[in-house]
């Protein structure tokens, strides 16, 4: 049963503006088309773009989703280059976190000298004003 691309939007999570993204850029093929001229997906087409949907989820960037349904389409390729793809992306993610916490810690400190009251005093504003010490 073919969908229009509404109907694959619902069932993939992904917008309808993404899907025309993701066709123009190559990550699914262009679907075949009504006789009035709307595309229609087939249901191997709207689990792509679940896959795809997934892949962004979990953070994944479009090079590497593109590259995992390369290591998803061909059946003779090794489970190990998927793993090499996955725990590379997991390293970055702790990476962020550690980025993300410093960044944290550094607006609660900032909030924290926070007294209130007058904006040309503001200590918020004034530590937006100034470089990071990490650029410094």
């Amino acid at each position: 049963m073919r969908m229009k691309i509404s109907e694959a939007a619902a069932a993939s999570g992904c917008h309808l503006e993404t899907i025309r993204y993701y066709e123009r850029s190559g990550l699914i093929p262009a679907p075949a088309r009504s006789a009035s001229g709307y595309r229609e997906y087939s249901p191997t087409e709207v689990a792509r773009l679940c896959f795809i949907s997934r892949g962004r989820e979990l953070g994944f960037s479009l090079d590497e989703i593109r590259s995992l349904l390369r290591l998803n389409d061909d059946p003779t390729m090794s489970c190990c280059d998927v793993d090499g793809i996955a725990r590379t992306h997991l390293t970055e993610i702790g990476t962020r976190v550690v980025e993300l916490q410093r960044i944290a810690m550094e607006l609660e400190r900032v909030i924290d000298g926070c007294a209130g009251g007058n904006r040309g005093t503001c200590t918020i504003l004034d530590a937006l004003k100034r470089p990071s010490r990490d650029i410094c």
